[in-house]
């Protein structure tokens, strides 16, 4: 303050909307001095904005807790917080190719981070989000006792949960290579997430989750940087790419909009009478489509690198 104090010194009475908004001003803008002098201004959007989420949350666990000491009131609440500048462009997320998930996933195990890797397999076949592969993705889900041929798929964004199977008509595996990982994983695993810290240099003696009681997963997202430079990747490349990445397969693959909804679960409440019933069946057409496709592909790179007769 430039009464020389500090904001977090300051009465609850004092923090006003507009107090709030001039601290959201003064964190946003960060000003550094490089080594030859020169002056560098960025903007810190996404750390000023986890801060002010932060203390939104404060004041209203303090709210509840001392009615009669915090005011109702929560300036933090409606700030209008936004992601990105005005006017600024949505960045894209990076989608993976399907050789990159496979040197990704090689590279994975050469560090001993085999988890990530199955995770990552997974976000690709199943579409799901990092969030739930590692926030909600329980042992419990995966196959269980009254439907062995099958595993549920809980999606946090809008709360629908699906039993995706994991064998066509014929009793054929649909995923083969992840199931096999997923059945090692439950056999070692002790009740709760599928994914944990199970690398042999952990600094826990027990197996943690990925994520954090808080939901964090900027640890987890440090790991996969170290294994995309492991893999000698695209450094722009997360998580995230791989899902995209599968999305971006069931597109080349010729699904129909029926079949991408059913996987990825996109669809509105109103639909799921009849969308329902039909995702069973769209789930396994679309999961052999994929694959046809990936076949396909790798021919033809492989017939391109042929050398000619």
């Amino acid at each position: 303050m430039k009464d020389g104090s500090r904001v977090g010194s300051k009465r609850l009475s004092d923090f006003t909307k507009a107090f709030v908004d001039a601290v959201y001003g003064k964190l946003l803008v960060a000003t550094k001095v490089s080594k030859n002098g020169e002056v560098i201004v960025r903007e810190r959007r996404r750390y000023v904005n986890v801060a002010m989420a932060s203390c939104r949350r404060a004041w209203f666990v303090g709210q509840r807790a001392q009615e009669k000491v915090v005011p109702a009131n929560n300036p933090f609440s409606r700030m209008g917080l936004r992601s990105r500048a005005p006017g600024q462009p949505i960045r894209p997320t990076p989608t993976a190719t399907w050789d990159e998930l496979v040197a990704f996933r090689a590279a994975a195990t050469r560090l001993d981070y085999r988890s990530i890797g199955t995770a990552a397999l997974l976000s690709w076949e199943w579409l799901q989000r990092e969030q739930h592969v590692f926030g909600a993705f329980d042992i419990s889900h995966y196959r269980p006792s009254e439907r062995p041929n099958s595993v549920r798929i809980v999606h946090p964004k809008n709360g629908e949960e699906a039993w995706w199977p994991l064998f066509d008509e014929t009793g054929a595996a649909l995923f083969p290579e992840l199931t096999e990982e997923l059945d090692e994983i439950r056999k070692a695993s002790l009740p709760g997430l599928v994914f944990r810290r199970t690398h042999a240099h952990r600094s826990s003696a027990i197996p943690l989750p990925w994520i954090t009681p808080r939901k964090d997963l900027r640890y987890l997202r440090s790991v996969v940087k170290k294994i995309v430079a492991e893999a000698g990747l695209r450094q722009e490349l997360s998580f995230t790419s791989f899902r995209h990445g599968g999305f971006t397969e069931g597109a080349d693959s010729d699904l129909t909009d029926a079949e991408l909804r059913a996987a990825g679960r996109h669809r509105s409440s109103r639909q799921l009478p009849t969308y329902a019933k039909r995702t069973g069946k769209q789930l396994i057409s679309a999961t052999k489509k994929r694959r046809e496709e990936r076949t396909r592909s790798f021919l033809i790179r492989l017939n391109a690198n042929r050398p000619p007769e």
